[in-house]
């Protein structure tokens, strides 16, 4: 039996940090991807897909992001299995009673802690969340789920294994024996966003559309090929269109610059690329402006969005610059004592660093305009 495993959906997402181009780009691609998993099923002849936990962001969406899941779903052949995650939890009268009203049988919601035989002898055992966080391990009553004639139990649930966050978390905690100890064949866990092994039965799927600065790779969904007395099969598949990525460059002039940039550019798809980048050293003036306009005119306007941080990329003007300013009178006059500032250290010397690197800055932009 081939299942698709996946999880971390979080469907109306907001965004609020970007751009509304980048907001709205970052919120077609999380509905794209049901399309590349219903497509994913199909290819690979996986009957059902189960996710576990996190369909959407909020146990609030609006109506329009009901919909436009629902239609994407319905376009498959594949069964679509959905379980209430710490986002959304289940609650009487509350989102997934709106989404049972629009959804068509091929659509279960397991809002209720009670085995599902989907196939003769294939039965999956859902740990539905009814709060955003419990005390308790939800997939305790694994032990107990009566399951008659069963060949393959496969459990689903949304919780940590591990401790994700901070030390002594102890809300959604799943033990890390809970296949051997419920005898599952294989468990589908979701919370933790990257795709990750526990054991040979127990796998996160990670999110399939990546959504923050972790980790490099773009989001995946699973593709797990069980049956009856052996370990399953998981083969990761890439669904995810954009790539994160946190990158920290030590550069001491624009060439060292240049090529790492260079690199960076020919190793992804700017398009999809979302870029965080902090850069350290120490260089002079001019090369700091041009590492800087680089980023601001060419850099950035070839990735989907540059979030660039330079405070740490001192620069000191050479005694070229000085020798510039200097032929401009009181600019000239400044920019010495600045720099005999500077000379001098103590508690304004980086004080004095800035403002020279203001002037030399300011200097610059007023001569090329």
């Amino acid at each position: 039996m081939k299942l698709i495993h996946t999880a971390d959906w979080q469907l109306g997402k907001p965004y609020g940090r970007f751009e509304p181009e980048v907001r709205a780009a970052l919120t077609e691609a999380r509905f794209d991807a049901v399309d590349a998993i219903g497509r994913a099923a199909t290819v690979h002849g996986a009957a059902h897909v189960l996710v576990a936990g996190d369909v959407f962001d909020t146990e609030g969406p609006e109506d329009r992001t009901i919909v436009q899941l629902i239609s994407r779903m319905e376009r498959y052949s594949c069964r679509w299995w959905l379980l209430p995650g710490n986002h959304d939890f289940a609650r009487n009268g509350g989102l997934w009673d709106r989404v049972r009203q629009r959804a068509p049988g091929n659509i279960t919601v397991l809002t209720e802690p009670q085995p599902e035989e989907i196939e003769t002898g294939l039965w999956v055992l859902p740990a539905p969340l009814t709060h955003r966080h419990n005390l308790d391990d939800p997939t305790d009553l694994f032990d107990t789920m009566a399951t008659p004639g069963a060949r393959l139990r496969i459990g689903l649930a949304h919780g940590s294994i591990r401790d994700f966050g901070t030390q002594g978390e102890t809300k959604n905690q799943i033990a890390p024996d809970r296949a051997r100890r419920s005898s599952l064949d294989y468990l589908a866990l979701g919370d933790w966003h990257g795709t990750l092994k526990i054991d040979a039965r127990t796998w996160y799927s990670g999110t399939p559309e990546t959504d923050r600065f972790q980790r490099d790779e773009p989001g995946h969904i699973l593709l797990v090929d069980v049956d009856e007395g052996r370990e399953p099969i998981v083969t990761p598949i890439r669904t995810g269109r954009f790539q994160w990525i946190r990158r920290s460059w030590t550069v001491n002039d624009q060439a060292a610059f240049d090529a790492e940039c260079d690199q960076l550019l020919a190793s992804i798809d700017p398009p999809a690329t979302l870029l965080e980048l902090s850069l350290a050293g120490i260089t002079n003036l001019t090369d700091r402006v041009a590492m800087l306009g680089r980023l601001e005119n060419d850099v950035g306007h070839r990735v989907r969005y540059l979030d660039a941080r330079a405070g740490d990329l001192v620069g000191r003007p050479s005694e070229d610059d000085l020798a510039q300013l200097a032929v401009e009178g009181m600019l000239g006059v400044a920019a010495a004592k600045l720099s005999a500032r500077i000379d001098a250290g103590g508690p304004e010397a980086s004080v004095a660093k800035r403002a020279l690197e203001r002037l030399f800055v300011e200097y610059s932009r007023e001569e090329k305009a």
